[in-house]
């Protein structure tokens, strides 16, 4: 029996901030030692994980999110850098988005959304971000040299969030997210909130 399809869903970035984190990881990758730097393309931010979904369960998940009340498109904005994981070996680095309340509002409502069909709610806190790069493998002892990268890179870049897309992640493809379904917002950051 061959493994179920793993899917999330996410915000896409536009090609200007795909290649502006792509220079900002050729910056990093000098000075931090990851085994993974996610391809630009397959840069984003994360609403849900849902891990694998049968193709039966596919449609129902297409359309609880095409029923979500359109979204108001809107801005925030990305940059500077962050990591999670211990000081000495972080796991994660990932450039920060603040989070608005608007996009508060819609990472709920796509957690209520799936939820209904039967994916798990998330536990932890929505903490949006763009991973950068993934799996350290430095040694120990590298507080001073993320101290030093989180003092530096301090840029922020607006981000107009008017899309969501349901992606399928192909692990042995680069890049390895394919868009399957996307979901536009309407309108401009004047014309309202999201419902």
């Amino acid at each position: 029996m061959t493994e179920q399809p793993h899917y999330f869903i996410a915000i896409p970035l536009s090609t200007h901030l795909q290649n502006y984190f792509s220079m900002l990881q050729e910056n990093l990758m000098e000075q931090l030692s990851y085994k993974q730097w996610p391809h630009r393309q397959d840069l984003h931010v994360t609403l849900k994980f849902l891990g694998p979904v049968a193709d039966k369960k596919l449609q129902a998940l297409i359309q609880v999110l095409e029923e979500l009340h359109s979204f108001q498109a809107f801005n925030t904005q990305v940059g500077g850098v962050g990591a999670f994981g211990s000081k000495t070996q972080p796991r994660v680095l990932y450039a920060d988005v603040e989070l608005t309340d608007r996009l508060k509002k819609l990472q709920e409502q796509v957690e209520k959304a799936v939820e209904q069909i039967g994916f798990f709610k998330e536990k932890r806190d929505f903490v949006p971000h763009i991973t950068l790069a993934k799996k350290w493998t430095g040694s120990t002892g590298m507080a001073k040299t993320l101290a030093t990268v989180k003092a530096t890179y301090t840029e922020k870049q607006p981000f107009l969030i008017d899309k969501i897309g349901l992606f399928r992640i192909y692990p042995k493809e680069m890049p390895k997210y394919k868009i399957v379904a996307s979901f536009n917002g309407i309108g401009g950051e004047d014309s309202g909130s999201i419902n």
